[in-house]
């Protein structure tokens, strides 16, 4: 089965064999040695200047997010939430479950958001932190990270940053954006299993973000920052999320954003050619998902149906999307052959719709 949903991916022979490695206690020094070699290959991707510190959460995404959130403010200390999609929304859900104050700078889910609107919340009294999804999985969305970046710099906030389905899929240098907390998953653009999960923390606010006060056992990140892996990770998936990075390292970052930028190219010339609607233009869509109108008489559950039984998996609209629009996501170990294959599945379904629209 192709997946075209963002996650879980299609993950290569090589990964799914390194399930199969064998039993482990997670106290064991051969453990600790495989968990520190997944922060040191993290950091070698993400940060290969230095500086950071990667800190490991069994869970998935939205669990590294979580920990990133929750952890980012002290005990009087106000985030400010940009939300354009349903993942911005989601952090403020989490911000409000934490009883954290927050503000949120909502705004159009396929528009970037109102960089004055945001700058005039970091002014407000208690602000520490500013939260931003970079690619908002919603509708594919990129957010413009530097210039968020440049305004938490300019008034001495921290900038916590929700890469989940970003990192190894678009570019993201977390100098030039000014990231201070980022976190990601092993599930998505890596190329692992879903069930590991990672927060890249800036060394200059460790001690600090290690400060705030816990607003969760589980989830706070001064637990991970004083100790490593406190709680039982998942063994298997270190693993696989081990063998991801390697992979990942040796077609390098770079190459793998350009891999993914060529796939979303060749299937959005595709779209085209069968007539389809892109919902958003040209400038703001990631290298990875591209969210599509439904054409006149085409619904969603039959054009699943159609394509999942030809072996290829789409993904539905979130929100209001979900009445008009449809995913296709180019995550994961697939090349140009599974991309065109698909294309052809899916003019052939659309062409029944079609025809059944015609006729009725």
């Amino acid at each position: 089965m192709i997946l075209l949903n963002p996650g879980p991916v299609n993950v290569s022979p090589r990964v799914t064999a390194a399930l199969a490695r064998g039993d482990l206690c997670h106290r064991e020094p051969e453990c600790a040695v495989l968990l520190e070699r997944i922060r040191a290959r993290l950091a070698a991707a993400f940060a290969p200047r230095g500086g950071w510190r990667p800190v490991l959460v069994t869970g998935s995404g939205t669990a590294a997010v979580e920990l990133a959130v929750t952890s980012a403010c002290s005990e009087r200390g106000a985030l400010v939430v940009v939300s354009n999609g349903v993942y911005g929304e989601r952090i403020a859900a989490m911000a409000a479950a934490a009883r954290l104050r927050h503000r949120v700078v909502d705004g159009s889910w396929t528009e970037p958001p109102d960089l004055a609107r945001v700058e005039a919340a970091l002014r407000e009294p208690g602000v520490e932190a500013v939260a931003l999804v970079h690619h908002e999985t919603t509708t594919g969305l990129l957010n413009p990270m530097a210039e968020v970046g440049r305004l938490a710099r300019a008034h001495d906030k921290l900038f916590v940053v929700d890469s989940v389905s970003g990192l190894g899929g678009d570019a993201l240098d977390l100098e030039v954006v000014g990231a201070d907390v980022v976190a990601g998953t092993g599930g998505k653009c890596i190329q692992g299993f879903p069930g590991l999960a990672f927060v890249l923390v800036r060394d200059a606010v460790a001690e600090r973000l290690a400060a705030n006060p816990p607003r969760s056992l589980y989830l706070s990140l001064g637990t991970y920052l004083r100790a490593p892996m406190p709680f039982t990770p998942a063994v298997q998936i270190a693993y696989a999320l081990d063998e991801a990075l390697a992979e990942l390292l040796e077609e390098t970052v770079d190459g793998r954003v350009q891999r993914h930028g060529a796939a979303a190219a060749l299937l959005r010339d595709g779209f085209t050619r069968l007539g389809l609607e892109m919902v958003l233009p040209a400038a703001r869509r990631s290298n990875t998902i591209t969210s599509l109108r439904f054409p006149p008489g085409v619904a969603y559950a039959p054009l699943h149906a159609g394509l999942k039984a030809r072996g290829f998996v789409i993904y539905e609209g979130q929100g209001d999307f979900a009445r008009t629009a449809f995913r296709v996501a180019n995550m994961g170990a697939l090349g140009e052959r599974d991309f065109r294959a698909f294309l052809a599945a899916l003019e052939e379904v659309l062409g029944a719709a079609r025809a059944c629209a015609a006729g009725a």
